[in-house]
This record gives structure tokens, C-alpha cells and sequence, in this order.
């Protein structure tokens, strides 16, 4: 029973705005986020086979399609299988599997002391950013609700075990046989599934031919974004065939390379948030608010801190003030060293 004396633990707007924290980790970019992820898709489509894939990548620090990944260490559930199928699917992927890379066959459900069995293998090795459990019916509690409470309460108990950890959780789920226009309303279960979660992947047959598929993609931390797959027979993994990622400028805004270029000049400021806008309206000849101004630094930050603009805003004797400041970054030195 909860404690009614244990105080809310609260912060204010202004400083919660001001606070400088961290991005996001991602275990492949731009697609695979820390947090509590699930991937659905119908039975022998191939599932699997990618988070297998996925395993060992990241276990390398392989690219994955093109898309850098964060290296460290990997632990693979895969609770439908025997370690000579483990094995044999290894030897179909890859003829190196680093030490680093962990499988195990059978674990507790979320009743039975799996939270705690995941919690020791990262206390054993804390480089650990990415756990896979294939699949997630497998460890559900032994009971007959099926209500969107029960399938939120269950997603819940893992997110909470992947933000403690710091980890990337992967669940692997399968999907409805019935059709439905929206790839994530296929995924069996409540909507209290998809609702709990912070990133969901769709792994849904091409109607082209038996080979191909497409990954759907959605989430908190990640676009909403389509990979058209083919299997390939021959090395036993997915192949990316398009992204609907393509053909998006994943640029700053203008107004970002114009705040680039003016504190290449200016160097570093400290004033007011008024003071600083006014200030680059007038050398970029721009027209942008100081409210608006201001979200897009936060919004960029860390693009931005790419190309060696930082800054920070606090309070000094009851007055809010912005410091920027610029230097060279790896960018600019990275070009001159190309000339």
C-alpha cells in the first residue's frame, strides 16, 4: 500500500524549460530507441530472424541498413526455440558472434521473477543497452484478463524495468489474423499494448511477393516512418529495400544556420532573451519572435552544440539571462582537415 505521507516530487516550468538533459540513447539511430519497444508480426514471417539480427549488430557495433548503432551488450530471450536452433540460425547470419552477445531459452514470466532475472544479467554487465524477449506471451502473467487495464498494467511493469535500467527492452508480440488498416491495430491485444509502449514496429506482409514485408514504425522518440524489406534465402536477413526516410532533409531550419553563422562573429552573449533576439534580428535581417527564437534553440540543442553552439539560461538576482556561446567544432575542424 502506497505511503499518503511520501511527498510529490514536483518541478516548476521555468525550470524544467532551462534544464539541460540528456537525448535520447538509441541502440540503432533514428530507429531503435532506449525505452520499452515491442514488434509484432504474423507467425513465421520472420521476426526473429531481424531481432537476431539486431543482436549481434549491436553486440559488434555494426551498422544496421546504413544506421549507425550504440554498441554494447545484448541479451536475446528467445523462449520459443532450443539453443541448437539458436545455433543453427547463428550460423546462417553470421560466422562471428562476439562475446558479448547473451541467449538464454528460458526465463521467469513478469510473475515468476523475469524483472529481477534481467535486472542481475545488467547488474553482471551493466554495458548492457539492448534485452529481446521473443516473444512477450511467453512471459505474461498466467491469468484470463484480457482487459486494456491488464495488457497496460503488464506493458507498464516492463517500461518500468527498461527506464530503470537505462536499457532498450524489446517485446516480441504477435499479430491478429484479421485485417485492419492501421498495421499497429493488428497487434493482439487491447490498444492498451501500443498505448503503454514507446516505440512499436509492424513487421506485415508485402502483398508483392512472399519475401517481402514492411516495417512500420511509430513512437515517442522516433518518426513515424515505413522500410520496405526483402528477405533474403541466401543470408538469412532482412534487406532494406526503401525508407520512407529518404528523401526528408534531416537539415537544420533556416533560421539555425542563421543563429550558426552570427555567433561565429559574435562569439558568445549573455543578456536577456529579448536582447539576444534582437540582436540576431538585426544582423540576420530576420523577424523572428523571442518566444519563437528561443523554442527553436531548445528544440536544436544538441544539433546545434554539433556545431559548437552551446547555451544555458538561468536567473541572476531575480533577472532571467541567456548565455551563448560559440567554438570551433568537430564539424569545422573535419572541413578544414578536407581541404
Amino acid at each position: 500500500m502506497a505511503d499518503k505521507n511520501v511527498k510529490l516530487a514536483v518541478i516548476d516550468g521555468e525550470t524544467l524549460m532551462d534544464m539541460k538533459l540528456p537525448p535520447t540513447k538509441f541502440c540503432v539511430e533514428t530507429l531503435l530507441p532506449q525505452g520499452m519497444c515491442i514488434l509484432g508480426g504474423a507467425s513465421k514471417i520472420g521476426k526473429s530472424w531481424w531481432v537476431l539480427d539486431l543482436c549481434v549488430r549491436i553486440a559488434k557495433g555494426e551498422p544496421v541498413w546504413d544506421l549507425k548503432t550504440n554498441r554494447g551488450t545484448t541479451l536475446y530471450l528467445c523462449l520459443e526455440d532450443t539453443l541448437r536452433r539458436v545455433q543453427n540460425r547463428l550460423l546462417c547470419i553470421t560466422d562471428e558472434v562476439p562475446p558479448n552477445a547473451f541467449f538464454a531459452t528460458s526465463a521467469g514470466t513478469l510473475s515468476d521473477g523475469l524483472c529481477e532475472q534481467v535486472r542481475e544479467f545488467v547488474k553482471e554487465h551493466p554495458d548492457t543497452v539492448f534485452v529481446a524477449i521473443d516473444t512477450f506471451q511467453i512471459v505474461r502473467n498466467n491469468n484470463i484478463d484480457t482487459s486494456y487495464a491488464n495488457d497496460y498494467d503488464e506493458i507498464r511493469q516492463m517500461k518500468q524495468l527498461a527506464d530503470e535500467l537505462n536499457i532498450c527492452l524489446l517485446l516480441v508480440h504477435h499479430l491478429r489474423k484479421q485485417g485492419d488498416n492501421d498495421p499497429f491495430n493488428k497487434l493482439t491485444g487491447t490498444t492498451g499494448i501500443v498505448g503503454a509502449v514507446d516505440t512499436a514496429f509492424v513487421l506485415d506482409k508485402s502483398k508483392r511477393n512472399a519475401n517481402s514485408a514492411t516495417l512500420y514504425c511509430t513512437g515517442r522518440d522516433v518518426e513515424d516512418r515505413q522500410l520496405e524489406l526483402q528477405f533474403s534465402k541466401k543470408e538469412f536477413v532482412w534487406k532494406m529495400l526503401r525508407d520512407s526516410m529518404e528523401n526528408r532533409e534531416m537539415l537544420l531550419p533556416k533560421e539555425m544556420e542563421l543563429l550558426i553563422d552570427f555567433m561565429k562573429e559574435q562569439k558568445s552573449f549573455s543578456g536577456s532573451n529579448t536582447e539576444f533576439a534582437d540582436l540576431y534580428n538585426a544582423h540576420t535581417e530576420s523577424t523572428v519572435s523571442v518566444k519563437g527564437l528561443k523554442q527553436m534553440m531548445n528544440l536544436w540543442r544538441y544539433s546545434l552544440e554539433e556545431f559548437g553552439l552551446s547555451f544555458r539560461s538561468h536567473r541572476s538576482n531575480g533577472v532571467r539571462l541567456l548565455e551563448v556561446n560559440y567554438s570551433s567544432s568537430a564539424r569545422d575542424e573535419s572541413a578544414v582537415s578536407d581541404e
